[in-house]
């Protein structure tokens, strides 16, 4: 986003993703294109502290999974502890009980 000053008057420009290429698209000047500049940046201000907002909540909830997950895996091998025990065995990712001989 620009705005630009040109003989003394002020324009303002939006950069816009055309495909692989970016051109600029003109939305004002004077007094609109400053109210305008100024309301872009609240708004990309306010996108920025939202994801701030986000990663920091993402982090929290990273740190509460991480001691379910140990647990998870920890129950994971005594069940397959237990089942091998039991005389299981796993065919095509299905436990089942082997054959008596």
């Amino acid at each position: 986003m620009t705005l630009e000053r040109r003989d003394g008057r002020l324009y303002y420009y939006r950069s816009v993703r055309d495909g692989e290429r970016v051109r600029k698209v003109y939305v004002g000047s004077g007094e609109f294109a400053r109210i305008c500049s100024e309301t872009d940046i609240l708004r990309r201000t306010g996108r920025r502290a939202q994801r701030e907002r986000e990663r920091a909540e993402l982090e929290t909830l990273k740190g509460l999974v991480a001691p379910v997950e140990e647990v998870s895996d920890a129950a994971k091998v005594l069940v397959i502890a237990h089942l091998v025990a039991r005389g299981h065995r796993k065919h095509k990712g299905e436990w089942r009980r082997a054959r008596s001989a």
